[in-house]
C-alpha cells in the first residue's frame, strides 16, 4: 500500500505542532537548570529508574522503596527502566535527573521501523515466560533465546500454567528437556496451588530480571503473586482466540522482598516489559543469529568452506552434526526459519 501524500499545509501543521513540541520540552529543561543554579534542589544522590514516561520517570531512592517523579535534564536522553541515575530532590516533593550512571547490560529490541529501542537496563536475566495455553511454539522460544544471546544476559525458560501439563508431560516436557539438555535453565511454575512458585522465588533471589513473553502467558499474573502489594492490571485470556491482550503499557521495576519463611533467601527486582506476540530480530544479521544457537558454537568455522550457509554445501559441518544427532533436527529447522525470515525482510 502506497504512503498517503501529505498537503503542504498538512506538512506545516505537522512541522509546527513539531517545533512547539520542541520548544516546550527546552523550556522545561531550562526551568530545571535554573531551579539547579538557584539552589531550589538538594544534593545529588544515587538512585533506580523504576518506570519510564517520556520526560519524566519515576526515581527510587537508595535505601528507600517509595518512588518520585522526576524530570529530565534537557541534556539527558534515552533513559529506560533499570538505569541507576544521580537526581536531586525538589522542595515540592519532585525531582530531577541529572546524569546516568554506567550500564552493564541493556535490553533492546526493534521497534516498528527495525530500529533498536532499549527497553531494560542492569538486569542480571531474561526470564521467557510461556505457558501450556496459549500453546508454545519452539520457533518463538528461539528467537527469544538467539535474542537474549545476542544482547549478551543470561535467559531463563519459564513455564507457567505448569498445572495444565498432562501427567505424562506430553511434548511440552520434552521440548523442555531438549532445552535443559543444552544448558539453559528451566523453571516451572502454578499459580494455582501452594508451593507452585518456590522454584521461581530461589531463581530470582539476589538477581534483577526482565519477564518477557507472549501477552496472556500469566507474566503479570505471577508478579501478582510474586508482588500482593502491587496493583496490577491482569488481562483474561480471550476465550475465542486463546491468545492474550495486552495490559502492561510500560516496563517497570518492583523490589522482591524475600519471603519471611525462606531464611538466607536475598531481596531481587523483577521488571514487567511490555507484552509482544512476536520477539523479531531484524536487527541481528545471519552470523549473529547462527550463533545465538549455542549448541552450533563447536561447529562454526569447521565447514569445508569459508562462506557456507549450511544449506546443502557439501562439508558443512552443521548438517554433519544434525545427521549424526549431536544437533537436533528440530532447533535446526526453527535456526533456518529465522534465518530465511530475515531474507524476507
Amino acid at each position: 500500500m502506497s504512503k498517503r501524500k501529505l498537503s503542504r499545509q498538512q506538512r506545516w501543521r505537522i512541522e509546527k505542532i513539531q517545533a512547539e513540541r520542541a520548544q516546550r520540552a527546552e523550556k522545561r529543561g531550562q526551568q530545571d537548570t535554573d531551579k539547579l543554579d538557584a539552589g531550589e534542589y538538594g544534593a545529588e544522590q544515587p538512585g533506580r529508574v523504576t518506570a519510564h514516561f517520556g520526560r519524566t520517570l519515576d526515581v527510587r531512592p537508595e535505601g528507600d522503596d517509595a518512588p518520585v517523579r522526576c524530570h529530565l535534564r534537557a541534556n539527558l536522553e534515552g533513559l529506560v527502566t533499570g538505569d541507576r541515575v544521580i537526581w536531586r530532590a525538589g522542595q515540592d516533593g519532585s525531582g530531577v535527573v541529572v546524569a546516568r550512571g554506567e550500564r552493564e547490560s541493556v535490553l533492546e529490541r526493534p521497534d516498528a521501523r527495525g530500529q533498536l529501542k532499549p527497553v531494560a537496563a542492569n538486569i542480571d536475566q531474561i526470564l521467557i515466560v510461556f505457558a501450556v495455553e496459549p500453546e508454545p511454539h519452539a520457533n518463538l522460544i528461539d528467537r527469544y533465546l538467539v535474542a537474549a544471546e545476542a544482547t549478551g544476559i543470561a535467559p531463563v525458560l519459564v513455564l507457567n500454567k505448569a498445572d495444565l501439563l498432562p501427567d505424562s508431560g506430553g511434548d511440552l516436557r520434552a521440548l523442555l528437556e531438549r532445552y535443559a539438555a543444552l544448558g539453559y535453565p528451566v523453571v516451572t511454575t502454578s499459580t494455582a496451588h501452594d508451593g507452585g512458585l518456590d522454584a521461581l522465588y530461589r531463581r530470582l533471589a539476589g538477581r534483577t530480571s526482565a519477564f518477557v513473553g507472549q501477552s496472556g502467558v500469566g507474566k503479570s499474573s505471577l508478579i501478582d503473586r510474586l508482588l500482593p502489594d502491587e496493583a496490577l492490571r491482569i488481562g483474561a485470556l480471550s476465550e475465542d482466540s486463546r491468545k492474550g491482550r495486552h495490559t502492561t503499557t510500560t516496563a517497570r521495576l518492583y523490589a522482591f522482598a524475600p519471603r519471611a519463611n525462606d531464611t538466607g533467601s536475598e531481596p531481587g527486582e523483577l521488571i514487567d516489559s511490555p507484552g509482544i506476540r512476536e520477539f523479531g530480530l531484524t536487527h541481528l544479521d545471519e552470523q549473529q543469529v547462527t550463533e545465538g544457537f549455542i549448541e552450533f558454537r563447536d561447529y562454526l568455522g569447521r565447514c569445508r568452506f569459508r562462506d557456507c550457509r549450511h544449506r546443502r554445501e557439501p562439508g558443512c559441518a552443521l548438517l554433519a552434526a544434525v545427521d549424526n544427532g549431536n544437533i537436533h533436527a528440530d532447533r535446526f529447522t526453527s535456526y533456518r526459519r529465522i534465518v530465511d525470515s530475515l531474507e524476507e525482510r
